[in-house]
């Protein structure tokens, strides 16, 4: 077995503290005890925002769903207009609340189910750089950086050099063998354009594993047989690597939390806590219109912003 790299490991802590308090997760909660100590207003808080990004050596990106929905990829978990849209078929017919209830439907066939999926990948696949990305471009110019993403959804590989962007989650280009018989990921991207925008798939596109015949699937986390191979560590190893630059060089780091929710703070809210806790001159600025968790122990080292990312970028871009 492969050695854990150091944001793994972290990762992993944090879910050992997801399972065990997971009632306090799911009810919109954090088991982290929060500062009871008055947060500025948010016109100060986006100073702060702007001064912080202005003096750190290094700023980290953590990228969540929040970030992808600001900029309208918000069809996910609701029947939004953009869901309306771009799946209207399945909506017509089916009535799904958002994406991911379509991908937990018992279909009557697998060419229905990947005229479904198709549907899906291709939408994200081909969708234009949202503005939240192209503001993040804006504030993150000539400036050091890295991105580490739970999005499946391109965005930032889109926005961003793929070496400086690490997607832990997965990622829509590729397809994996469903029974991971194979260690290899490969191109989703010229399959789905051929299956064209039917309900339902011909049998002979749908997508088979070129080792052992089975039936292939986004290699993505969430609703499939995730291949934790090469490529995933290599994800990993990308945001350690970069991570364990800037620590040895004791570079003052600025962490910035964008749309983390309650289904996934083990993979980038909890480690940024821990990292910023530990780390002498870090500091951790997240953003979430839902929440606004401060936790007790870095409240001196963090400012938690309650509001719409795609503004609190836009204002920080002004700012700058």
């Amino acid at each position: 077995m492969n050695k854990r790299t150091m944001y793994e490991q972290l990762v992993i802590q944090t879910q050992m503290n997801y399972s065990q308090y997971y009632g306090v997760y799911a009810s919109g909660g954090t088991p982290v005890k929060l500062t009871e100590k008055p947060q500025p207003s948010y016109d100060e808080q986006i100073k702060i925002f702007a001064d912080k990004i202005k003096k750190a050596d290094h700023i980290v990106i953590g990228g969540a769903s929040g970030l992808s929905a600001a900029g309208g990829g918000d069809f996910y978990y609701t029947d939004s207009p953009s869901y309306k849209k771009h799946f209207a078929k399945f909506y017509e017919k089916y009535g799904f609340k958002g994406a991911f209830a379509g991908m937990q439907h018992r279909w009557d066939s697998q060419e229905e189910f990947w005229g479904y999926l198709a549907t899906f990948l291709y939408t994200t696949q081909h969708a234009e750089i949202r503005q939240p990305y192209k503001d993040l471009q804006a504030i993150l110019k000539d400036r050091d950086y890295f991105i580490v993403t739970t999005n499946q959804d391109t965005q930032a590989i889109k926005a961003f050099p793929e070496e400086k962007v690490a997607q832990i989650q997965g990622d829509h280009r590729f397809f994996q063998c469903s029974q991971q018989c194979t260690d290899e990921v490969w191109d989703a991207v010229k399959p789905v354009e051929a299956m064209g925008d039917s309900t339902k798939v011909p049998t002979e596109l749908i997508p088979r594993c070129p080792h052992c015949g089975a039936e292939a699937f986004p290699w993505v986390r969430g609703y499939g047989n995730f291949l934790e191979g090469t490529r995933y560590q290599q994800e990993y190893q990308k945001i350690s690597d970069d991570l364990e630059k800037h620590i040895q060089a004791h570079d003052k780091i600025l962490f910035v939390e964008l749309g983390v929710g309650r289904m996934t703070p083990m993979f980038i809210q909890e480690p940024f806590w821990a990292l910023t806790n530990n780390l002498p001159g870090a500091f951790d600025v997240m953003v979430n219109k839902d929440y606004q968790f401060l936790p007790e122990q870095i409240e001196d080292k963090g400012v938690a912003i309650k509001g719409d990312i795609a503004k609190v970028l836009d204002d920080v871009k002004a700012a700058l």
